[in-house]
């Protein structure tokens, strides 16, 4: 059986999602090929894809959804029989879509054994001479089934290289290794697309299995290692023995996780470890600092939380890189020019990435907002070829900021400015939407007061979806 895995994109990571299937297949007698399209080209890829039996696509987010729909008449131009299946988070929820556009299978939640399932099913059917194309799928649509992971295979996918770096300082770059520890999670926000699929679980992948998977990337030069879970405190206990047992063998590597306000707050007995054991940073889905619409988006932490939380990680040392969905039906201008200041007082600039500033709501199919009256009140139909819900702000002034500070950043990065600077053309289109101009003193002062950029670390490629 004759395998290819395709991710068509995953936050600048060397894939997991092809890493791991990859090793559960081929432990199964499969030849398996594995793809990542946001470092290589199609062509790379056409003559596997060519003789395959199997063509499985990732779909671990929303954009990788998008890229993927454009595949399809490739892949078909080169094989008319292969077997397509579409496995992973954003599978599921676009099911009826992704059956239109030539899915066959469809995969979420605890896909690997899926895969080895499907396989299997290809496998006999090839042998009795049937058609694989019109098989009808047996495999569940979503299992939350608990698995022994396998330890990912990442022997055929590009170099460490070729994927996000850490910035240290400029010019100071850090190879950057990918694993995740857990998936799912314990939480129900309305607005994660990971609740549709998971609807409050979370499985653990064994610690043996993470600890060999970072150890064979230190091997082949990671200095510092992204967890991806959606929450790395969701079993505190797991994470906190993984990182104990990584520094203990590895006492200068580098990492940085992903963590609630919620979690931050219940477990901080915990944070000392982190910054003990090699955490540089830890992202951390605030999403607003208005406590109505955190509220609506079920998040479980206040704006006094997220205070509460940038006081402890100063006192510990550190660092809280925040991420937010600053544009929704709630937002106004004046919240936008809060929140700006609320970033300044926390001297928290130099830790968000500007992209942040321009993140507006997305509504994906089955999002639990849809049970907001208001939310449904607001949106059109769905859009199926954005696979979202399309909405207006009520507001004209709230969707004209969005658009001048999407402007404002991409200039910004287009002139190669740093994180403060951009910062500064933001909070110019904030404060002349809210009141008038800044003054130029207070600007000066803003691009003098942080520690220098070298002091905060961060990725390459931003996190967002």
């Amino acid at each position: 059986m004759n395998v290819v895995l395709i991710s068509t994109y995953e936050l600048g990571r060397q894939p997991f999602s092809l890493a791991s299937p990859a090793a559960w297949l081929r432990q199964a007698g499969c030849q398996v090929t594995c793809v990542d399209l946001a470092v290589q080209g199609f062509a790379e890829a056409r003559k596997a894809i060519s003789s395959a039996n199997l063509i499985a696509i990732s779909l671990p987010m929303h954009t990788a959804t998008r890229l993927a729909s454009g595949l399809i008449g490739k892949i078909r131009a080169g094989n008319s029989t292969g077997h397509i299946c579409f496995y992973g988070l954003y599978a599921p929820m676009n099911e009826a879509y992704l059956r239109s556009i030539g899915g066959e299978t469809i995969l979420g939640g605890e896909f690997e054994e899926g895969l080895i399932a499907l396989a299997k099913r290809l496998a006999a059917q090839t042998e009795a001479g049937a058609s694989t194309t019109e098989s009808k799928q047996s495999e569940p649509l979503i299992s939350l089934k608990r698995q022994n992971f396998l330890v990912p295979d990442r022997s055929d996918l590009p170099s460490l290289r070729q994927y996000a770096q850490l910035q240290m300082a400029p010019g100071q770059m850090k190879m950057v290794g990918y694993t995740e520890a857990s998936r799912g999670c314990k939480h129900l926000c309305r607005h994660c697309p990971i609740v549709p699929v998971y609807n409050g679980a979370f499985r653990i992948v064994q610690r043996g299995v993470v600890l060999e998977d970072v150890r064979r990337q230190v091997a082949r030069g990671a200095k510092h290692i992204t967890f991806g879970d959606p929450d790395f405190f969701n079993g505190p206990t797991h994470a906190v023995a993984i990182v104990n047992a990584l520094h203990d063998e590895f006492p200068d590597l580098t990492y940085d996780v992903t963590i609630k306000v919620e979690h931050l707050l219940k477990h901080r007995e915990h944070l000392g470890s982190l910054r003990r054991t090699g955490c540089l940073f830890v992202t951390c889905a605030v999403e607003s600092i208005d406590n109505a619409v955190l509220k609506i988006y079920d998040k479980n932490h206040t704006r006094e939380d997220f205070i509460e939380c940038a006081r402890i990680f100063r006192e510990i040392g550190l660092q809280m890189n925040p991420t937010f969905v600053v544009f929704a039906p709630w937002t106004t201008v004046e919240s936008y020019v809060d929140l700006l200041h609320v970033l300044v007082n926390l001297d928290l600039t130099e830790n968000v990435a500007p992209v942040q500033y321009a993140i507006r709501l997305l509504i994906p199919l089955q999002s639990r907002l849809l049970e907001v009256e208001e939310v449904r009140d607001l949106v059109g139909e769905f859009d199926q070829q954005n696979l979202m819900y399309p909405w207006r702000h009520p507001d004209p002034r709230v969707d004209q900021l969005y658009r001048d500070v999407l402007g404002a950043i991409q200039k910004g990065q287009s002139l190669r400015e740093n994180r403060r600077q951009i910062f500064v053309r933001v909070w110019d289109i904030a404060h002349q939407a809210y009141r008038g101009s800044v003054s130029e003193k207070f600007k000066i002062a803003l691009l003098d007061q942080a520690a220098p950029r070298a002091a905060i670390p961060f990725l390459t490629e931003p996190w967002y979806c």
